[in-house]
């Protein structure tokens, strides 16, 4: 399956995306345990992360993306990219 990584930075307080990332890190979990593979972190410096994951198609990876709830609730802007591995 092709690889797809999502870019985001935040655009609410700390404390309303604090609040939306435990049904986040569920999300993700969920992902997981459907076979997508995915990894979420954010960056070291305040604002934004990242979600790398597998999907069947460039249609299911932005269905996937707009199920976040970090999406869902507004939370953050995004950027969706099919990334092509060159070394694995």
């Amino acid at each position: 399956m092709p690889w797809f990584v999502k870019i985001e930075k935040g655009i609410v307080d700390k404390t309303t995306f604090d609040q939306n990332v435990p049904a986040h890190i569920a999300y993700v979990r969920d992902l997981i345990a459907k076979g997508h593979k995915a990894k979420s972190g954010y960056w070291a410096e305040y604002g934004g992360g990242m979600l790398l994951f597998e999907a069947a198609s460039p249609e299911e990876a932005q269905e996937i993306v707009e199920a976040d709830p970090l999406i869902a609730t507004g939370c953050v802007n995004y950027e969706l990219h099919e990334w092509r591995i060159v070394v694995d």
